[in-house]
């Protein structure tokens, strides 16, 4: 059963208006996530070392969801004959994310990297045009 831990993982906006503070992960080992936010974006940041970008898979569900996943398989090549594990822990990772995206982000400019050992995905917001205040005269009739 995957773990549920209560992680303060989303800006206040997003627990705010979706009064979600539990986050399911897949297992308890899962990678440690940053949610920031500026004016013009949020940006997630997820633990990857060792990872490459073809190990993740960035998807947003017709829920308005985005699904961050990874996998990584390590084949067991027995090359040293003369070595065994006595214990191995990092032959197999799997990871998913899922995170419930708020209205205000253009969804079909988000954009994600994996560099120095962190997956970066960027979600920029919804520019709003802020109206001028205008003077407007009305005549006396």
């Amino acid at each position: 059963m995957p773990a549920k831990r209560s992680q303060n993982w989303l800006p206040g906006i997003f627990n705010d208006f979706f009064g979600n503070e539990w986050v399911e992960k897949a297992n308890a080992a899962s990678p440690a996530i940053n949610i920031k936010e500026s004016d013009s974006e949020y940006k997630v940041e997820v633990a990857a070392p060792g990872m490459t970008k073809d190990d993740f898979s960035i998807k947003i569900d017709a829920d308005n969801q985005l699904i961050v996943s990874m996998e990584k398989k390590e084949e067991h090549k027995d090359e040293n004959k003369k070595e065994k594990y006595l214990r191995r822990e990092f032959a197999y990772t799997q990871f998913q994310q899922i995170m419930i995206l708020p209205d205000n982000v253009e969804k079909d400019k988000i954009e994600a990297k994996v560099e120095n050992g962190v997956l970066q995905i960027d979600i920029p917001k919804k520019q709003i045009a802020v109206e001028e205040k205008k003077v407007k005269e009305i005549a006396i009739k």
